[in-house]
């Protein structure tokens, strides 16, 4: 298949300042982006750079946003796996196609991004309708992993990291869980997202408890009423 299948076109940037973590995530991901500005100057010293990370837990918290933002903060282009066209139905194809990106990652120097890395790193045994075909896309990908460059970086995220293969989950060098964020997060959260919008609008009734994808809609679904509110007043006003 043509590797431009393969990867979603996706060029948004994505900055530090646009992702909300909380402090131990914060402190994790800055420690990595240092490693990879200073791997020259590591190496000298014997310090191989982390570059195989696994991004775990629950979804709409950051995790594809802090892939993009750690690419853009080390200055690399970012490479994300087109899972639909990736996974296919004959043999060995689906490891065929896994190795043509992590290839291009390689050749790129890119930041190689997986999302939903259980679909393909799923535990060896666990799949009775295809077990061999499994097992050979997890040895493929155990066998790509332990290849995959120094120079390039992985970031893998799933939102059920208890179904990965344990093999796999051993290659990861950090693993940062990603969890509900706390009502002063989402206060930030909310402060960011709606900054652009007048006055009148920003003050909303606030949701906690829930994901920052959710915070967004349900933010932004308010804001939307209220100007459509505010447009239909101005076109009734005017047609009286």
């Amino acid at each position: 298949m043509d590797i431009h299948n393969l990867l979603i076109n996706d060029k948004e940037i994505v900055s530090l300042d646009d992702v909300f973590l909380n402090q131990y995530n914060q402190k994790s991901i800055h420690q990595l982006i240092k490693e990879h500005k200073y791997v020259d100057e590591l190496t000298k010293y014997g310090l191989a750079v982390n570059n195989k990370i696994l991004l775990q837990g629950n979804s709409g918290c950051g995790k594809t946003t802090t892939a993009k933002a750690i690419a853009h903060a080390i200055g690399r282009p970012i490479l994300t796996l087109n899972l639909s066209n990736v996974v296919c139905s004959r043999i060995g194809e689906t490891s065929q196609n896994i190795k043509q990106v992590f290839d291009k990652a390689g050749r790129d120097k890119a930041v190689l991004f997986l999302d939903e890395f259980d679909q393909i790193g799923k535990a060896r045994g666990n799949d009775d309708k295809d077990v061999g075909e499994m097992r050979r896309l997890v040895n493929t990908i155990i066998q790509l992993i332990d290849y995959f460059p120094k120079n390039t970086l992985l970031i893998c995220a799933t939102n059920h990291p208890e179904i990965i293969d344990v093999a796999l989950m051993r290659r990861f060098q950090l693993r940062i869980n990603f969890e509900m964020p706390s009502p002063e997060i989402l206060d930030t959260y909310y402060d960011k997202i709606l900054a652009s919008f007048p006055i009148k609008m920003q003050a909303i009734d606030r949701k906690y408890g829930i994901s920052f994808a959710e915070a967004k809609d349900y933010a932004f679904t308010i804001v939307k009423a209220a100007l459509i509110e505010k447009l239909e007043k101005e076109e009734f006003d005017f047609s009286t």
